[in-house]
């Protein structure tokens, strides 16, 4: 079993059990709200936390009616701070994400109305049905914190979370995202049906909208100090290197093209420390590295065209990742 590496080693203090405590505590309340408006998944709303502990930004793909919205402003919907909903379409202009300099003609000087994208979470809804040139407008501000307009730079306020959804690429009116884009989104989920007894609660609820079921049960601040204790969650050498070999597999693997970048790496290793703590532990493991590695990674590789047509599809990233697992040696 791996044991917990000191994490005065690593420059920071090692978490208190107090502080694990208070951590599990605001999880569980942020899941029991994310709960309410999204039925029988489990695993969904805890990867999605998972990508809000992080620090990273959450995509959900999957067919239209599936909950993808519901999940995004349930989420939001959960921290009191500030929300902003944009609906992705194709005659969407970079401006209408980030904001436009006008004249002011009574002040005699320029001015910069503010965009959505200045918020704590954005739902990018349906961010596939927009050009690459208004998709890119979110990359700046999705990797450094920060939009820059006319040579000027304006920061934004933290916690910042960009949550998108997107339909399959072979749905009728969509821009595939490019690899650039993919690559800044830390997880990517898909909701899928929910089984019997879910769905026929859902039915029961038909009156109210799912996402206005969950209440606010964090503040900013709470969040912020959350993420601040993923960072100080305990990953043990053994562990960063089972990680590194799990990158390093898909960059040769014969069916994939394009394997994951230093970026994907660093997605995973701080994923796996926000999964530790989501269970109630100081330190991370090697399942919590296995259960992430197909969340974290399917979207940032690229599988080879002679796979045949038949081995290809909306899942073929993920099984040839499945495999690859099979042949990294687990740390003890």
């Amino acid at each position: 079993m791996i044991e917990r590496e000191a994490s005065a080693a690593l420059g920071t203090e090692p978490l208190s059990r107090e502080e694990v405590v208070t951590a599990t505590s605001r999880i569980r309340a942020l899941e029991a709200s994310l709960g309410e408006a999204i039925r029988g998944k489990q695993e969904v709303i805890r990867l999605s936390l998972v990508c809000l502990l992080a620090r990273g930004h959450l995509l959900i793909e999957d067919v239209p009616g599936v909950g993808k919205t519901t999940l995004g402003q349930a989420l939001a919907r959960s921290v009191r701070c500030g929300f902003q909903r944009l609906q992705f379409t194709s005659d969407m202009l970079p401006s209408d994400v980030l904001g436009v300099t006008i004249y002011n003609a009574h002040k005699q000087e320029f001015e910069f109305k503010r965009g959505p994208v200045f918020t704590n979470f954005l739902l990018a809804d349906e961010i596939n049905r927009s050009t690459p040139k208004t998709q890119s407008a979110l990359l700046e501000a999705m990797n450094e914190l920060q939009v820059t307009i006319d040579g000027r730079s304006y920061e934004l306020e933290p916690p910042f979370l960009v949550i998108a959804t997107q339909n399959p690429v072979e749905h009728h009116g969509t821009y595939p995202l490019p690899e650039s884009q993919l690559d800044r989104f830390l997880l990517r989920v898909r909701i899928g049906y929910p089984d019997k007894e879910s769905e026929r609660e859902i039915l029961r609820k038909t009156s109210s909208y799912p996402g206005e079921l969950a209440r606010p049960v964090l503040t900013a601040t709470e969040v912020l100090e959350l993420q601040d204790m993923v960072h100080r969650v305990a990953v043990e050498s053994a562990l960063t290197d089972y990680i590194l070999a799990i990158v390093e597999k898909t960059r040769h693997h014969e069916s994939l093209t394009l394997g994951v970048s230093p970026r994907g790496a660093q997605a995973l290793y701080r994923a796996a420390q926000a999964l530790a703590l989501a269970e109630a532990r100081d330190y991370a493991i090697p399942d919590d590295v296995k259960r992430l590695v197909v969340p974290a990674f399917a979207h940032r590789v690229m599988v080879n065209t002679r796979v045949t047509l038949a081995q290809r599809g909306a899942d073929s990233a993920g099984r040839i990742l499945e495999d690859i697992l099979t042949q990294v040696a687990v740390p003890l």
